[in-house]
This record gives structure tokens, sequence and C-alpha cells, in this order.
């Protein structure tokens, strides 16, 4: 068995690079020509949720098979169904920009997922109490709330930047609170259960630990969360692809297409898969390096640096130009605060750690 030492420090900068890769995983779509978004959204997910997860355990974990024969099934079994309600919650998102914007889409359910997500695995497993007597623990949580209140302060900036630019060009969209709210609330809930599905795998990664798979030993898991998203990806995407008779475009260019257009889609999709996946790999090396004193921040640390890492992305190719003040405050008052976050929840997991011997 490899032992894995704890670093707090250095856990935090991977959930920092997969974040990243969260923030700029919908990029490539912004170049694809005359491909529906069922089909597009198809192979992505294929990439992502299916043929990545696959790839990366044969690669990092030692005697898979073994391990696979040695796991019990009820944890596969449960791990699968937690990762299809999150791909339902994925695709609520997705139909959330739609009503209310992206911003306060994200404000809502991101920061709902941040909250669930962290705080009902331990309470589940009733260490609530344990974990407020460690050492650090007033810095983790406070981090958790500074999180939240970040991502709230992001998601107003965010509505008012979407309030300024409709001003601007005179429209309003398809603005409607109520579809949008109740979409997100969704999002918020279910997508919080990716960190349920991960947390119910735990025996299966313990296993993968045993036979020498060491800081990769969480890619285990994706095997069964992320396949079962890709189900409800796959089912959603067939089920619009025979709605607007879109088969035809995986494999000939639409109408007013080319050849060589098809192939950059393809391209872009398997990118923003790749992408995507890269979130969940880095996850994993910043939850194992994190430590176990609290573990369960992880999923805290991973949203608050998508948060900012979106907004910071967005500032740099200047999507806020044009708007008003109390807008640029807002946003920067986000930052500020998620930065605060994120500190403080570094300092925790570092003051949590059991003393070097």
């Amino acid at each position: 068995m490899i032992p894995v030492t704890p670093q707090p420090l250095l856990g935090v900068t991977w959930h920092g690079v997969g974040a990243f890769f969260a923030a700029n995983c919908y990029a490539p779509q912004k170049y694809l020509k005359r491909w529906s978004w069922e089909i597009f959204w198809m192979v992505q997910a294929a990439w992502c949720w299916l043929l990545w997860p696959v790839i990366g355990a044969l690669l990092t974990i030692p005697d898979l098979g073994r391990v696979l024969a040695e796991a019990p099934k009820d944890r596969m079994l449960w791990s699968f169904l937690l990762g299809i309600a999150y791909g339902v919650g994925g695709t609520a998102f997705n139909l959330s920009i739609r009503y209310i914007g992206f911003a306060l889409t994200y404000s809502i359910a991101v920061g709902l997922s941040s909250v669930l997500g962290t705080l009902v695995p331990p309470l589940v497993r009733g260490q609530f109490g344990d974990l407020f007597a460690k050492a650090g623990s007033g810095w983790v949580f406070g981090g958790v709330a500074a999180g939240a209140i970040g991502i709230a302060l992001c998601g107003m900036a965010g509505h008012l930047k979407e309030g300024d630019l409709r001003a601007r060009a005179g429209t309003t969209g398809g603005f409607s609170m109520v579809k949008g709210l109740l979409l997100s609330l969704l999002a918020g809930v279910l997508s919080a259960v990716y960190g349920f599905a991960l947390e119910v795998a735990v025996p299966i990664v313990d296993i993968a630990e045993k036979h020498g798979a060491g800081y990769w030993k969480g890619n285990v898991a994706y095997l069964f969360a992320n396949t079962g998203a890709f189900v409800t990806a796959l089912l959603y995407s067939l089920y619009l692809a025979r709605k607007n008779r879109s088969f035809g475009e995986l494999v000939r260019p639409a109408e007013g297409g080319s050849r060589s257009g098809l192939a950059l889609n393809y391209v872009l999709a398997i990118a923003t898969g790749s992408l995507w996946y890269g979130q969940f790999f880095f996850y994993n090396l910043g939850h194992v390096h994190l430590g176990k004193a609290f573990s369960f921040s992880s999923w805290a640390i991973h949203m608050i640096l998508l948060v900012l890492f979106s907004n910071l992305v967005a500032l740099g190719f200047r999507e806020w130009r044009g708007c008003r003040g109390r807008t640029w405050l807002a946003v920067g008052a986000g930052v500020c605060v998620l930065c605060t976050a994120v500190l403080s929840l570094t300092y925790g997991n570092y003051l949590g750690q059991p003393p070097t011997p």
C-alpha cells in the first residue's frame, strides 16, 4: 500500500486546477457551427462521463479487475443511481439558464449544491459533533459560510450585469423567474448528489488503495458515479434527437455545413468533455491530498473555486465591459469574499491535520 500524506495546501491547489478546467469547459461550445445541441451534448457526455473515467481508471488503478471483483456490489449500484440523479441536476441547470440567465442559475444552484453537498454527508454519518471538536473547525465552517455568501454576491453581480447588458441592447429575452427558480433549485439539490455518489463509493476507493492506487485511488469511483450521469445525458439527448430528427448530424454535416466543419465540431465536443472530466480528475487529487480531518469540505472548496475562476475568466475576457459601478462593486466584493473563504478553508484543514510524528 502506498502511504498518502495529507498536504492541505497542495490539496487546495489541485482543487483549483480542477475548478479552472470546469470554469472553461463550456468555452469550446462557443465555436460550434451547424450542430444541434443534443448531438453536441451526446458526444461530449460520452467522453466526460463514460470514456475518460474508464481510461483514467485503467491507467491509474492497479489490479482494476480484482478491485472491482472485491468491491461491494451495493455500493457500486448506489453510486451509479446517485450519478443518474446528478445527471438530472445538470440538465435542469442548463434549462434554468434559458429562463433566468447564467448568473442567477449559478448563484442559486451552485450555492445550494455547495452547502448541501458539504454539510449533509457528515450529518448523515452522525459526525457533525465530532467535527466541531476538531482543531480548525471554526475556520472550516466559517469558510463554507463565507463561500455561500461570496457565491450569492457573484450571482447578484451577474444578475445586475445581465440587466445592464439587456438595457443596452433594448431586450428582455425569455426571462421567467418562476420557471428558472424551480429549475435552479432542482439543479442545486440534485447536483449536490454527486458528492453523495462519491461518498457511498468510499469502500471501493479503500479497496483500490489497498491494491496500491495511492493518490489516484478516487478515480475508481468515477466508473460508477460518472456513468450514471452519462445514462441521463444519453437518454435526454436521444429524446431530443428523435424529437428534432437530428440523428443524421452524427455522421453527416447539417444543411449548409461541410465535412471539415463536422470534424471540427467533434474536436470541440471532445475538448469540452475532456475539460469537464479534468475537473473530476484533479478533484480526486485535491480530495486525497486534503487529508481526512475535514475531507467533507472538498466539495465546498471545489464549488467556491469554480465560481471564483468563472468570474475571473469573465473579467479577463472583458465580459463585464459597459456595466454600471454598482455591478462592478458587487463582483469585486464577491471575488474578495470567495478568496477569503478559500484561505479560511485551507487554514482550517491545515490546523486539523494530526501532528507529524
